[in-house]
């Protein structure tokens, strides 16, 4: 009898590993620096993902320096591996433009899905008087140094004929906050998912204003125009109009079809649970898939087909 036993029990316990191993999927994420926002969404993706699944896909997050290695690892990168990245680097590698050798791996990359969008916020103390973009010609401002912020700050108040007239102070993004507070600046521009972590610590104790651009500052930014909705900020209550650098997850045709399918659906069917406990991701719709770069994966355009989502024909495999 025990002749007969033994033998279904190797053959069920090789079937229970088989089917454990066939039921999880490894994926790797390479996000950003992990003091940064886009790091923390990671992470928040990374949970969501085996909650949507119970476990059927497991997402490790990977620290990165930045956008363009993210693209430039993708050209080497095996197997199920996701990076973030604004869909201008993926248009600039596929091309091999600029910072990027041409290289065959790279029309190898796939969309999947837009996550938050770095979104640019110009804030001011309501005693500054400061009401729109003309009012700050001779006042204080910060805008830090080297980041995209900065840069965009910097090239819009060239834009709108106010470069010189700013008065910008030579101190890093972190201590605008404070310096706002104590009077020491009238104003700041930060760029990031909105809510901001120091816009909401800005407004927090103290009246602050968000600049709206007019329609005609944002066609001169050539940016994607974004609508911060009234009420995001304490005492700010209504929408305010600026500009913002879209960002999204890619992967590559090294995943296959079911996992890109199973990344998708589970994105879109866990973001209002993300939501709840994290409003940045209330600002990300399905109107912007528009603004991704390059192609979608066919396991990611599967899902939007079957959820009646109108996908760009750019995008299209």
């Amino acid at each position: 009898m025990l002749k007969k036993i033994l033998p279904i029990m190797a053959a069920a316990a090789t079937l229970m590993i088989g089917s454990g191993v066939s039921a999880e999927t490894r994926v790797t994420y390479k996000s950003a620096k992990s003091t940064s926002s886009y790091y923390q969404m990671a992470v928040q993706i990374s949970e969501a993902m085996k909650a949507g699944t119970k476990g059927g896909i497991i997402v490790t997050v990977e620290e990165s320096q930045g956008s363009v290695q993210n693209v430039k690892e993708a050209a080497k990168r095996k197997g199920n591996y996701v990076f973030t990245t604004p869909p201008v680097l993926i248009k600039l590698a596929q091309a091999g433009k600029k910072m990027f050798k041409p290289l065959d791996a790279y029309k190898n990359i796939r969309g999947l899905f837009v996550i938050p969008s770095l979104t640019m916020q110009y804030v001011v103390s309501e005693k500054s008087g400061i009401k729109t973009f003309a009012d700050l010609d001779g006042k204080t401002f910060i805008i830090g140094k080297g980041s995209f912020g900065a840069k965009e700050a910097a090239k819009n108040f060239k834009t709108f004929g106010l470069e010189g007239k700013v008065k910008l102070a030579k101190v890093e993004l972190n201590a605008a906050v404070p310096a706002l507070k104590n009077g020491k600046v009238d104003g700041f521009a930060t760029a990031g998912s909105y809510p901001a972590p120091n816009v909401i610590e800005a407004a927090a104790g103290s009246k602050v204003r968000l600049l709206s651009m007019t329609e005609e500052q944002v066609k001169q930014t050539k940016r994607t125009r974004i609508v911060i909705p009234a009420g995001t900020y304490p005492g700010v209550d209504s929408d305010v109009v600026t500009t913002s650098l879209p960002v999204a997850a890619y992967t590559t045709t090294a995943m296959d079809a079911e996992t890109a399918y199973k990344l998708t659906r589970t994105y879109w069917e866990q973001k209002a649970a993300m939501g709840k406990t994290n409003p940045w991701w209330n600002g990300v719709s399905a109107v912007l898939l528009s603004t991704m770069g390059g192609k979608l994966h066919p396991g990611a355009l599967r899902y939007y087909n079957e959820a009646g989502i109108k996908i760009a024909d750019h995008l299209k495999p």
